[in-house]
């Protein structure tokens, strides 16, 4: 049967509509955050962890927003890098695509780290590998290829999440004696908003797909809101049975907070299938955010903001293989050189800056372009600063190093073209 050709103004094929571009959010969303981030939130706000949880959806509602409308206005390949570079300047696109890159390809790592820790406890960093280049080639195979996969996990992680919802609440409550509280600070607060922030982010892979979604107009912001809609309703009830089954303390402290629900309400057989349930969700998230990732280096790659070599499509798939091959490398190299943690912390920083500039992007909407109010894109700027310079300060140390090189880097070679 007979390809047919690209749509005039697009160049990859427009294949997604309104359902799988929810699955690819939710794949996104729904997975490394809910495995990883309660327990260093509850560390740092105690029960002030829902504030920060609130806060978070609520900076990623605006966010969302914001998102919505630029991907209507601008249904291409890229998110705020496109938005950056059309409504602000080239160089404020170019610090959104650094930063989303830097996070996402953190988050990459994470995601892949998360996999090993829940199927492979003993040997975490091999499994992550093993995700890793397993990953790379089934995006490389093409997104509808990916969309499937995505929706089976998906599918399979809400049904573990539903038994650990069910599970937590009807645990008899943790033992009072010998419990210490954590005291909620507005600056623990503000961290572990931070940290919840990174288990919503996902959203962002439907905009990035603007070139490969039906309908983009339409179809993208609807996408965007069901799918954060959604999320937000499982992580809460998440996380109410979490501090319900353990309480604050204990949740502050466990390695794998889903796995303790389950042992602590009296399920001890269900550890199992809550441990192949987390790999799952973890590899949703590897497969969508592979993809999501090398997308936008596909943009970048496209107006030189990276080699341009990185904007080949590949003749028969139809897919930029190059930039999912880059990501899948660098992906692999943090894999065996950082930690999971970590990885986090930084994907919140970066890529809070990175809807920063989605929230400034949207405050030069025109009026007949607008949906939404324009002060919750002002919120939503706000919002995106406060949380992540709250972020650990070696994390916004490093974060910041990294993305003035690569603003550096950017402005030495653009000079070299002019003087050329």
């Amino acid at each position: 049967m007979k390809r047919s050709a690209p749509d005039p103004g697009t160049r990859l094929d427009r294949r997604i509509g309104t359902a799988d571009a929810v699955v690819m959010g939710l794949g996104s969303m729904l997975g490394t955050g809910v495995l990883v981030v309660f327990a260093p939130a509850a560390a740092r706000a105690g029960i002030g962890l829902f504030v920060g949880l609130l806060l978070a959806a609520f900076v990623a509602y605006a966010n969302a927003t914001s998102a919505a409308q630029l991907a209507a206005v601008h249904p291409m390949s890229g998110g705020a890098y496109v938005y950056g570079r059309a409504r602000l300047s080239p160089a404020w696109g170019a610090l959104a695509g650094y930063a989303f890159v830097l996070g996402k390809t953190a988050s990459c790592a994470a995601a892949a780290l998360a996999v090993g820790a829940y199927a492979w406890p003993e040997h975490p960093r091999l499994l992550a590998v093993i995700a890793v280049v397993a990953t790379t080639a089934l995006n490389y195979l093409g997104v509808t290829k990916t969309v499937g996969v995505t929706r089976i996990l998906v599918a399979a992680l809400l049904i573990v999440l539903a038994v650990v919802v069910v599970t937590g609440f009807s645990a008899p409550g943790p033992d009072p004696t010998g419990a210490r509280d954590i005291a909620p600070t507005l600056p623990g607060i503000l961290g572990a908003g931070a940290l919840l922030f990174f288990a919503f982010a996902g959203y962002a892979r439907i905009a990035t797909l603007g070139e490969e979604v039906r309908d983009p107009a339409r179809t993208i912001p609807r996408a965007v809101l069901i799918a954060l809609g959604i999320t937000l309703v499982v992580y809460g009830l998440v996380g109410l049975a979490a501090v319900h089954a353990l309480g604050v303390w204990r949740l502050a402290h466990a390695r794998a907070p889903l796995v303790d629900v389950v042992s602590v309400a009296g399920h001890a057989w269900l550890t199992p299938v809550v441990r192949a349930g987390g790999a799952m969700a973890a590899s949703a998230v590897l497969i969508s955010l592979v993809a999501g990732v090398s997308r936008t280096v596909f943009a970048m790659g496209a107006e030189r903001d990276l080699p341009a070599w990185l904007a080949a499509v590949h003749p028969v798939r139809r897919v930029p293989h190059r930039a999912e091959l880059l990501v899948g490398a660098v992906t692999l190299g943090i894999v065996l050189l950082g930690g999971l943690v970590g990885a986090v912390a930084f994907s919140a920083f970066t890529v809070l800056l990175y809807y920063a500039v989605t929230n400034a992007s949207a405050l030069r909407l025109a009026p007949e372009e607008r949906r939404y109010p324009r002060w919750l894109a002002g919120l939503g700027l706000l919002g995106c600063l406060a949380l992540s310079f709250a972020s650990p300060p070696q994390i916004v140390l490093a974060g910041s190093a990294a993305l003035a090189v690569l603003l550096l880097a950017r402005i030495v070679v653009l000079r070299q073209c002019w003087s050329g």
